[in-house]
């Protein structure tokens, strides 16, 4: 993940039909700002206008990994990305990020891994507020029983993101 720039830049944006419905990618000039749901809340990722810009070069190519990905063609992303938040939640997301393609981590194995290992309720929050779905994988967490809890696409996008990585996830 790269650093976070400066919040006031120009924002644009493009759809993307997906199997998990339309998804909304927001963009600076810098790199890749959100990937918001169908039914989004947009005060969990709050953004200014945006400009539609289908062909601005990072939502292009945010979309084509996209498409590769619902393809079962890639496993990694490769984007510049420029998420808005503190600290703390910039931490947690870096660690969604090192959570390995069809793995899981719950709530306080990220808690613990941020530093921070009672805090498993704040993760969930900073989890829930995660504005690049999908790309940074919050569809990965779960409870610490193995049950799925709450996702801003919905639970069965999480358990269709989840079920896509478990069916193609190399055999070792």
């Amino acid at each position: 993940m790269k650093p976070t720039a400066s919040d006031d830049a120009l924002l644009y944006r493009a759809t993307l039909p997906s199997p998990v419905g339309l998804l909304t990618l927001v963009a600076a000039d810098h790199g890749l700002v959100a990937v918001l749901w169908p039914a989004d809340d947009p005060a969990r990722v709050r953004l200014p206008a945006l400009l539609e810009a289908p062909d601005h070069p990072v939502l292009a190519e945010a979309a084509r990994q996209l498409g590769e990905y619902f393809a079962g063609a890639r496993t990694v992303f490769d984007l510049p990305l420029a998420p808005r938040g503190t600290e703390f939640q910039r931490a947690v997301w870096r660690a969604l990020d090192a959570i390995a393609y069809g793995e899981t981590r719950s709530y306080a194995q990220i808690a613990r891994q941020v530093g921070s290992p009672k805090a498993f309720r704040a993760v969930g929050a900073a989890n829930g507020r995660n504005p690049i779905s999908i790309i940074t994988p919050c569809h990965r967490a779960i409870g610490s029983n193995g049950t799925l809890t709450g996702f801003a696409g919905g639970l069965e996008a999480k358990r269709y993101l989840l079920a896509l990585e478990a069916r193609q996830r190399p055999l070792l």
